[in-house]
């Protein structure tokens, strides 16, 4: 593996700090990480991405088929090269926004659920957590690097500052592992911050299952969206459409507090609260 910063500097290019830009610069974490995955010769892999290809090429080598996106159309030819290099020809590379990117569509093509893997930038990192959770009934698991932030706010406890929307849709349909601790010097250019890999796992029994799935969403979000204020006036000022009495009338009926704000409630409390909005909307 090629130093990022020579990698770089060969082709003329500098991190672009827009797209959150931060190249994993050491071979031996790469490969652990590539590891960690357990990623399998029966595996297709969707990387999101792709970067220099620190991780491509050891995750390569191991799987099936590999996936690498890449938006920043600038490294694509350096992409390119590296993965001839390593005579890697189970490497498809994509110039693709995987906010745009259809991961059913590919799973649908491939024959077989995906895994995901990544580095993720931390401005969008949210974003993808989403969608992935929209496309998880074709993905096997996923392994991300985030920002130590990201990382807490992902595995928080009700009742915690960092407790919030991302964590309960998470924590609704997943169980997270933590696999390993990154310092922030293994990174060209370093970031202000340490990372975590995490192992994201959907459930395919979820334990306290919604009646409307895409209402539970909004109504976590909506409990988010103004987070200070309390459950009753955050759910009323929210695109729920409900008024301060019918919030009030819903948390009564979901014998819910309605002063209490939303980092307070459980997973539960929040399928409870959006199953007793169903009925409401459906009276």
């Amino acid at each position: 593996m090629t130093s990022p910063r020579i990698l770089l500097a060969a082709y003329n290019l500098h991190p672009k700090k827009q797209l959150g830009q931060h190249f994993l610069s050491d071979p031996s974490t790469a490969k652990m990480i590539a590891t960690l995955s357990g990623i399998t010769s029966e595996d297709v892999v969707l990387e999101i991405g792709a970067g220099l290809g620190a991780l491509t090429i050891p995750a390569a080598k191991t799987a099936r088929k590999l996936y690498a996106i890449e938006k920043d159309r600038r490294l694509i030819d350096l992409l390119k090269t590296e993965i001839l290099a390593n005579r890697l020809s189970n490497v498809e590379l994509m110039e693709e926004d995987i906010l745009k990117f259809d991961i059913k569509k590919l799973a649908e093509n491939t024959g077989q659920k995906i895994l995901i893997i990544g580095n993720l930038p931390y401005n969008i990192s949210s974003q993808i957590i989403i969608r992935l959770i929209k496309f998880r009934s074709v993905v096997i698991r996923a392994v991300f690097m985030f920002q130590k932030e990201l990382a807490r706010r992902i595995t928080a406890q009700p009742g915690c500052k960092d407790y919030g929307r991302l964590t309960v849709m998470l924590g609704y349909c997943t169980k997270i592992k933590k696999l390993a601790d990154i310092k922030a010097h293994q990174f060209f250019p370093k970031p202000k911050v340490d990372s975590e890999v995490l192992e994201i796992k959907f459930l395919e029994t979820i334990k306290y299952p919604a009646n409307d799935e895409a209402l539970l969403f909004r109504v976590i979000k909506g409990a988010f969206c103004q987070r200070r204020k309390t459950l009753k006036n955050a759910l009323a000022g929210s695109e729920l459409n409900i008024d301060a009495k019918t919030a009030q009338n819903m948390l009564d009926k979901a014998d819910i507090d309605s002063s209490l704000r939303a980092e307070a409630l459980t997973i539960s409390q929040f399928v409870t609260l959006s199953n007793v909005l169903k009925l409401h909307v459906a009276s």
